[in-house]
């Protein structure tokens, strides 16, 4: 592949964490107009078809036969569930904040990684995983006052729990399918399913066939999902999924920002310091050590 000049590199991660960021607010405002479950599947399975055929020159051994309960555990985790969860959930909180809490799932990464993968925990993941905690504690503590549903935070940590699953499960098969074509399979097949869960508990006749129903539909499967896969992949290709990691906590602090200037969504002083803790937790997580540090981390390894 090309290799691309770093500004070039800066340009392609900015344009990942502005997509994926407003993937939050246009989804909530889409929602307004069309019932759930039909909304996250057609928009997955439309965002899996343009992958596949944009990639279809470079997908190898799909191996249905042989990956099909690969294949199947990925789309429940990183696709019915996290976007199934996602979508509903969106009813319940405001974007922003929704997103804040489903960030965490690069803390549960860390964790889930040490426990089931053997990854090194250093003291800088700890406290992460610590912060993390407290953070979505204190957002969470609006819920039991009633200022904040219970239902949204818990499909929120639902959705982040799901996702931090299945990333971990990626990562513990990789060596053993092509992980572009499982990504590719998992939409197509997820996209499918909520789609047919949509028809049988919803009405199709409650989708509004306006702009803003289109826009969102459309933004979700073209940008968030299929370019926002091809700039993923185009990164991590080229050695930068490191600092594509390091950037993801930036994007529910835009997300919030999005929300609270186009749809007035309140910043409460918990919301507020939850989400300073949240970001500092994903900060210390995906903290890399100097290549000076590395004798000092590896003492500091729980």
């Amino acid at each position: 592949m090309k290799e691309i000049s770093p500004k070039q590199g800066m340009i392609l991660i900015t344009s990942l964490v502005m997509i994926w960021s407003l993937n939050w607010p246009v989804t909530k405002i889409a929602l307004e107009y069309t019932p759930p479950f039909l909304f996250s599947g057609m928009r997955t399975f439309l965002g899996g078809i343009i992958l596949f055929i944009v990639f279809l020159p470079k997908i190898r051994n799909l191996n249905l036969r042989e990956n099909w309960g690969i294949y199947s555990i990925s789309t429940i985790f990183n696709v019915i569930l996290y976007y199934g969860l996602q979508t509903i959930g969106l009813n319940y909180l405001p974007s922003g904040l929704f997103s804040v809490i489903v960030f965490l799932q690069p803390v549960l990464v860390g964790m889930m990684a040490w426990i089931w993968l053997q990854e090194k925990m250093t003291k800088s993941k700890f406290i992460g995983l610590i912060l993390g905690i407290i953070g979505e504690a204190v957002i969470s503590e609006g819920s039991f006052s009633g200022e904040i549903s219970i239902v949204g935070v818990l499909l929120a940590v639902g959705t982040a729990v799901s996702w931090a699953i299945g990333t971990v499960y990626a990562k513990k098969i990789e060596q053993r399918v092509d992980v572009l074509s499982m990504i590719i399979v998992q939409f197509m097949i997820g996209g499918i399913i909520l789609t047919a869960i949509g028809a049988s508990i919803e009405n199709w006749r409650d989708i509004q066939l306006n702009f803003s129903y289109m826009f969102g539909l459309l933004f979700g499967a073209i940008l968030v999902i299929a370019l926002g896969w091809l700039i993923y992949f185009t990164l991590v290709r080229l050695g930068e999924a490191s600092k594509v990691a390091s950037y993801m906590f930036v994007i529910p602090i835009v997300a919030l920002m999005i929300g609270a200037l186009f749809l007035n969504e309140p910043i409460t002083l918990n919301i507020l310091v939850g989400i300073i803790l949240v970001t500092m937790s994903i900060y210390f997580v995906n903290r890399k050590p100097k290549k000076l540090d590395v004798a000092r981390i590896e003492s500091e390894q729980l």
